[in-house]
């Protein structure tokens, strides 16, 4: 089935260094109409910036990437091209001297340039998608983490983007917030929505993802599906790397559980 469906995004051969430090090392892989594809791995792998390699926040040194075929990093007007990938950072990045509503319309009415109405209608739409419309009033200061998340993936959403790119969306929440942003991004699956997304939550991709890749020091060293990325990796840096991950839930879950904690 996944072979018929048409390529949204290929990436190929992403190489990206910062000075020295060679980030990325010919990354390549492409995500199909409504696939799912988790991107996991240490710290320092280049996860962030190979999602900002594909959307041109940080344009590749070498390689190519294409959204429904069409070249994003040679893209004569990037800006259009970016408006069709949909982003949701690890810190939410809103105004805050605007209400959350307006948050998801400024760019239907700046990018889109939707007549104020139509910008409204849509952002609200967005905002009931994530559960947030009671709150559309309400200022970024007035709200939790998991709720200013929300909005930022009601923004990604109200642009109706060929693809979502997630960068840890539930890296800078505190535990508790955590599955109400999961629960959101589990109904966009469920909705077909495509989606890239960069992810220590295990759970979240064993639940969703079509296939999985390990990130490390700017290679991919293993993919596949959740079931044999997570019970059978074939690397050691893989197999060590969920040990890690596991005795850090582990311990998210011993604090939950403590009452008063």
């Amino acid at each position: 089935m996944g072979g018929m469906r048409e390529k949204v995004l290929e990436v190929v051969d992403i190489w990206k260094a910062y000075g020295s430090l060679q980030v990325l090392k010919g990354v390549s892989f492409d995500v199909r109409e409504s696939e799912i594809k988790v991107i996991f791995g240490p710290s320092g792998a280049g996860k962030s910036t190979l999602l900002r390699c594909i959307n041109m926040l940080t344009p590749p040194d070498r390689g190519e990437v294409f959204l429904r075929g069409e070249s994003v990093t040679r893209a004569r007007d990037v800006h259009k091209m970016r408006a069709r990938i949909g982003m949701v950072f690890q810190h939410f990045n809103l105004f805050n001297h605007l209400t959350a509503l307006d948050n998801v319309a400024i760019a239907l009415r700046v990018v889109k340039k939707l007549p104020k109405a139509e910008a409204r209608r849509r952002a609200l739409e967005a905002l009931r998608r994530v559960r947030m419309e009671e709150w559309a009033s309400h200022y970024p200061a007035q709200l939790s983490g998991g709720q200013k998340q929300r909005v930022a993936i009601a923004r990604a959403i109200a642009m109706e983007p060929d693809i979502i790119l997630f960068d840890e969306p539930t890296s800078a929440l505190d535990p508790e917030l955590i599955d109400e942003v999961l629960q959101v991004m589990l109904d966009l699956a469920r909705d077909g929505t495509t989606m890239l997304v960069v992810t220590h939550e295990l759970d979240f991709a064993r639940a969703v993802a079509d296939e999985m890749m390990f990130l490390d020091s700017g290679v991919i060293v293993e993919r596949g599906s959740p079931e044999q990325m997570l019970t059978s990796p074939k690397s050691e840096r893989v197999k060590a790397f969920l040990r890690k991950i596991e005795r850090l839930e582990l311990r998210r879950r011993e604090r939950l559980a403590r009452p008063g904690v």
